[in-house]
């Protein structure tokens, strides 16, 4: 039961405290699992399951290395961490406008050609 416990969990990633009733209390399971990676009982139980399947021809030890690359995330290609600084607002050296602004004033003076054109 503590081994499927500890199977169970490594395949959901369910946390300990939420492993189903069936496997015994999640503290059992724990503590054993704890107890087995820190002397060393996982890695002889592998070394002998190991050791059996390839006395029956059962493991292939060839190595399959794949080549796939992975897209980083813009943060981890050294993107900007901080926001662009705020330019001050000229908003009380105008009256509230950006007169000063040669493209604001082209595009106000361009609506204002079509209005009156629309008006007229």
């Amino acid at each position: 039961m503590v081994i499927n416990g500890v199977l169970f969990r490594v395949r959901t990633g369910v946390p300990w405290r939420d492993l189903p009733e069936r496997f015994g209390p999640w503290e059992t399971v724990y503590k054993r699992h704890r107890r087995w990676s820190a002397d060393g009982t996982w890695e002889l139980l592998l070394a002998q399951i190991q050791a059996v399947q390839d006395a029956e021809g059962g493991i292939d030890w060839e190595v399959s290395v794949d080549s796939t690359t992975a897209r980083a995330h813009q943060h981890a290609a050294g993107a900007r961490k901080a926001a662009p600084p705020v330019v001050a607002s000229r908003k009380g050296a105008h009256g509230g406008t950006k007169r000063g602004d040669p493209v604001l004033r082209s595009l106000s003076v361009r609506l204002a050609e079509v209005v009156r054109q629309l008006s007229a």
